[in-house]
C-alpha cells in the first residue's frame, strides 16, 4: 500500500443502518492486516468506536486525537495504541492531519463534514498533496456528490478540484483509487477575465 497511516472521519453515532457499522468494520480490519496506521478522533462511540475496536481487534495501531473536554465527558477510548489530548478543535484537527498520508470520510454528521470539507480545501490550496476520500456506503453520500458536480458545474469548483475528492462505494476500490492518486496541478485560481 502506498499510504502507512490513514485520518479517518466519521460519525460519533451508529446511524440508522447496520451497513455503516460493517462497512466501518471491513475499512478498519483492511488497513489493520495492512500495517497502515489508523488516526480517528479518539473516541469510543458510534462509528469512531467501531472503527477503533475493530482495527486494535486485528493487531493494527489506532492513534487517537481527542479535545481535553471530551476526555471530561468520558468518551475517550481509553485502550488506544495512542492517545493525544489537546486543548482545541483547531489543535486536534491540526494534529491528525500531520499524523496521517491521507484522509477518509465515513458517514457521518456536520463534525464529519467540516473535517473533510477542510482538509480538502487544504488540497486544494496546495498545502498538502495528500488523498482525501468518501467511503460511501449505502449511497450515503450520493446527494453530497451531486452537489458537488452542480457546484463544479456552476463554476464555483474547479474540474480538477473535484477529481481530487475520491468518492468510491467499496474499502478495496477506495484504497487502490489512493494508491494511485496524484494530485492535480492547477496553476491560476482567478482568471484574468475575473479579476
Amino acid at each position: 500500500m502506498g499510504v502507512h497511516s490513514v485520518c479517518i472521519y466519521c460519525g460519533s453515532s451508529l446511524g440508522n443502518s447496520s451497513e455503516y457499522a460493517e462497512q466501518a468494520s471491513i475499512l478498519a480490519r483492511t488497513l489493520a492486516r495492512n500495517a497502515i496506521t489508523i488516526v480517528y478522533g479518539g473516541a469510543k462511540v458510534g462509528l469512531m468506536g467501531v472503527i477503533a475496536d475493530t482495527a486494535l481487534a486485528e493487531g493494527g495501531k489506532v492513534i487517537g486525537v481527542i479535545p481535553q473536554s471530551l476526555v471530561e465527558k468520558e468518551v475517550a477510548h481509553q485502550g488506544l495504541s495512542k492517545i493525544h489530548v489537546v486543548e482545541s478543535m483547531h489543535e486536534r484537527k491540526a494534529l491528525m492531519s500531520e499524523l496521517s498520508e491521507g484522509f477518509i470520510a465515513l458517514p457521518g454528521g456536520v463534525g464529519t463534514f467540516e473535517e473533510l470539507f477542510e482538509v480538502w480545501t487544504w488540497a486544494q490550496l496546495g498545502f498538502h498533496s495528500k488523498p482525501c476520500g468518501l467511503l460511501n456506503i449505502s449511497s450515503y453520500f450520493d446527494q453530497l456528490s451531486a452537489f458537488i458536480r452542480h457546484a463544479t458545474s456552476e463554476g464555483f469548483i474547479k474540474p480538477q478540484h473535484q477529481e481530487m475528492l475520491i468518492v468510491a462505494a467499496t474499502v478495496d476500490e477506495l484504497l487502490a483509487k489512493f494508491n494511485t492518486y496524484k494530485p492535480p496541478t492547477v496553476k491560476k485560481w482567478i482568471s484574468q477575465a475575473e479579476i
